[in-house]
């Protein structure tokens, strides 16, 4: 959850005002060593204060210990108080950037716009938040071992975060020198080993390398300890030439560095065939400063066996390679995409795809004479996320809506991910240029499943006459009534 990243915390007298204002502590003096913060005094804590047993761990066992743990992907482990209790200004820094780059957990969804429901979301709240920071400047007290939550026992299937995988398929090993160029090509063709189809419910890429996370890298760059930064992939088979047979093509979302699973909807699984292999002619390597071997585990999650999907997945091409143009040492640029919709469509999730200047991105939603913030969300190079919405909280969209991105970027100094921002930046695939895209996935909905959906969310949501349902400008529309047949009409006239 927290990597240090040379951040040095600095508590100036306007941050630490008005936490002791509001949450009534004594004023501490703090001096930044090491990227920590050291308290020089600390009174005595009431067993009815905060306590890293009581209230801290419980918040460290859902958010964070899945990475930070022996053998995890953070930089030191969080599981006790001894190794924990040492680094508490930086995780106060770290969960007090809330959905900035550099925030932890990485989740950049802002709370106070926007849709707020979404699948595997492992945010912290505002009273969390607060908890982390009270405890780290009242003096850390351990509190007693009897209110501790029962620890979490790990094995190497806690990497699996959207549950242990059906089906695992391994890449080949490939090397990374220090000091080397990016590299962009094809890995090898890798067989799934599957002996018939079968319908995806969740795929999750990770990669596994030679690093020792306890002694880190030698430098930091975008990816930190990882060499993969990007592989655009599919499935497909191969004919007798091993050439890949265009008709059994699949595509899968792509994997970037530090993504989250990708759970596709309920309705709308996605076809892994039976006999067909793992292919990719876009593999995006960088260097981390260290000489590392590594390769790339795909786990597939499936449904039961008889499962066919509701909807069909619609490609919606939103975004914008065209007219980037980013200018130098400037902040708050913006940039817009729009797309119509042809059908009615369900939203499934929403994922900024920017490069290095990146800091924000929002997605709208027009219709009508209706302009709606369906999601904003924060933007960190080194950590890709991807948003899925709950089920009953997926926007359901009517054909004609115009779906609009804006995105927001930062090219000065204050971007740590800027190698030189008096640079100009346009269009790319490195990351020192640039892409706006939201990669997010969508499926395709007829006149009568819309209508099926939206009775749906009305019942789930016990929604009244008076309700408001961020992204489903009809749910309460009168439109969305039954239409009487023609011989109910005539019966009713006949009544009048």
């Amino acid at each position: 959850m927290f990597s240090p990243e040379g951040i040095v915390p600095v508590f100036t007298k306007s941050l630490a005002t008005p936490l002791a204002r509001v949450f009534k502590l004594p004023q501490i003096a703090l001096i930044p060593a090491l990227g920590l913060s050291v308290f020089l005094s600390a009174p005595a804590v009431a067993q009815d204060e905060i306590t890293f047993h009581k209230d801290i761990e419980p918040i460290l066992q859902r958010s964070c210990q899945g990475c930070h743990r022996p053998g995890g992907a953070g930089p030191m482990p969080l599981i006790t108080y001894e190794e924990t209790a040492p680094f508490a200004g930086l995780i106060e820094y770290k969960t007090g950037l809330r959905d900035r780059a550099g925030a932890m957990p990485p989740w950049y969804a802002e709370k106070n716009i926007g849709i707020q429901k979404y699948k595997n979301d492992p945010s912290l709240s505002d009273e969390e938040i607060a908890a982390i920071s009270t405890w780290a400047r009242g003096g850390t007290p351990k509190g007693d071992i009897k209110d501790a939550p029962e620890p979490l026992v790990f094995d190497d299937s806690i990497k699996w975060t959207a549950g242990t995988p059906d089906l695992i398929v391994v890449t080949n090993d490939v090397t990374k020198l220090a000091g080397t160029p990016d590299w962009w090509g094809e890995i090898d063709r890798v067989p799934t080993g599957l002996t018939e189809d079968r319908w995806v419910k969740s795929v999750e890429i990770v990669e596994v390398n030679d690093v020792d996370n306890n002694k880190g890298t030698g430098r930091d760059t975008v990816g930190g300890r990882f060499i993969f930064h990007h592989m655009i992939w599919g499935t497909a088979e191969l004919d007798e030439d091993g050439e890949r047979i265009p008709s059994t093509n699949t595509s899968w979302p792509v994997h970037e560095v530090g993504r989250n699973p990708d759970i596709f909807d309920p309705d709308a699984a996605r076809l892994l065939k039976a006999g067909s292999y793992i292919v990719s002619d876009s593999v995006h390597l960088h260097s981390n400063g260290k000489d590392t071997t590594g390769h790339l585990e795909i786990g597939f999650r499936f449904h039961d066996e008889g499962y066919e999907p509701k909807y069909e997945r619609v490609n919606v091409g939103l975004g914008n390679g065209v007219d980037i143009s980013i200018a130098g040492s400037e902040t708050d640029q913006e940039l817009h995409a729009y797309s119509v919709l042809e059908q009615h469509t369900k939203i499934i999730s929403f994922e900024p795809h920017l490069h290095a200047p990146g800091e924000r991105m929002c997605l709208e939603a027009i219709w009508g004479y209706t302009v709606e913030t369906l999601s904003c969300v924060g933007y960190d190079h080194n950590w890709v996320r991807g948003y899925a919405y709950e089920d009953d909280a997926a926007p359901l969209l009517p054909k004609g809506t115009i779906l609009h991105i804006v995105g927001y970027m930062n090219n000065t100094e204050t971007n740590p991910n800027i190698p030189d921002p008096r640079n100009w930046q346009g269009s790319g695939n490195r990351s020192v240029t640039n892409m706006f895209i939201d990669l997010g996935m969508r499926v395709a909905m007829s006149e009568e499943q819309f209508h099926e959906e939206m009775a749906k969310r009305r019942q789930a949501l016990d929604l009244g006459p008076n309700d408001h349902v961020i992204g489903c400008p009809l749910c309460l529309a009168p439109l969305v009534a039954p239409i009487a047949s023609s011989d109910e009409q005539d019966s009713g006239r006949a009544a009048d």
